[in-house]
């Protein structure tokens, strides 16, 4: 390969870092792939870190000692996430999206690779004391928006299912009480899935009582993970009470009125 020229190196940096959020690169190995030394390489990473904050795009960090290096954060401020939440939330509430039975229609939302990438790392910047090493979610629709917040913190995602696969080999399964039709269900987890002592956050996209959430925190433990935090794209404000004492959301839906057309979807900020 020919001589590169800075602006073509820090752009091929700065595609390594964002790609990886979180991920932990030494000076040296990039020193030795870019062939620069520490000082030039140390320039391009504060001018990428400069573009990226100015821009409300992320940040970079750096960590000093042995075991130190460089790493991209993902991170929008304050404001710029609950403006992205109140013009979701508006589209959420869009009367054609109203289905019979007082259900939304959001597929096109939650299939959209632009919208989950951003509200996974909203997920993940408002928990970022939560340190998970997994996500977890159960099949099906709550898998997209799991499999963005496990990009965001950079750990892998596992998934329960209704039925255990021979595919899959072993697995652990419980029965649990779903929360809104008082059936008895099950849910199952492959023993390979879960280290011993992993911490674990859970992800769906929809709560209303409580109860699949809840048989995902028993299905975590039973094989012997911690769960750290659970999290949804979407609470219903009734049942006031769920099954699960201790959550966060993004969207907090108090209604949906047939007649009227009319979706009550706000932020959680």
């Amino acid at each position: 390969m020919g001589k590169v020229k800075r602006i073509e190196r820090v752009a091929a940096l700065t595609k390594e870092l964002v790609d990886h959020p979180y991920e932990l690169y030494s000076f040296t190995d990039f020193c030795e792939r870019f062939d620069v030394a520490k000082s030039t390489l140390s320039e391009d990473v504060q001018a990428i870190k400069n573009g990226l904050v100015a821009y409300d795009l992320g940040t970079i960090e750096t960590l000093a000692g042995a075991a130190g290096g460089v790493r991209f954060i993902p991170y929008h401020s304050r404001a710029s996430d609950s403006e992205f939440l109140k013009a979701l939330a508006e589209r959420m509430a869009e009367p054609e999206r109203i289905l019979p039975g007082g259900m939304i229609y959001m597929n096109d939302l939650l299939l959209s690779p632009k919208i989950l990438m951003r509200l996974g790392e909203i997920m993940m910047n408002r928990n970022k004391g939560l340190a998970p090493e997994y996500i977890m979610t159960v099949e099906t629709k709550g898998i997209p928006l799991a499999l963005f917040v496990a990009r965001a913190y950079n750990v892998p995602l596992v998934m329960a299912r209704r039925e255990s696969r021979i595919t899959e080999g072993s697995a652990v399964s419980i029965n649990y009480v779903s929360g809104s039709t008082k059936r008895i269900q099950t849910m199952s987890l492959p023993k390979r899935a879960l280290p011993a002592d992993a911490r674990v956050l859970i992800i769906d996209d929809f709560m209303k009582a409580g109860g699949t959430a809840k048989g995902l925190q028993e299905l975590a433990l039973e094989v012997g993970a911690e769960v750290v935090g659970t999290g949804f794209l979407i609470a219903t404000s009734e049942p006031e009470s769920k099954m699960v004492d201790e959550y966060f959301s993004l969207f907090v839906l108090n209604g949906i009125d047939d007649k009227t057309r009319k979706t009550d979807i706000r932020p959680n900020c």
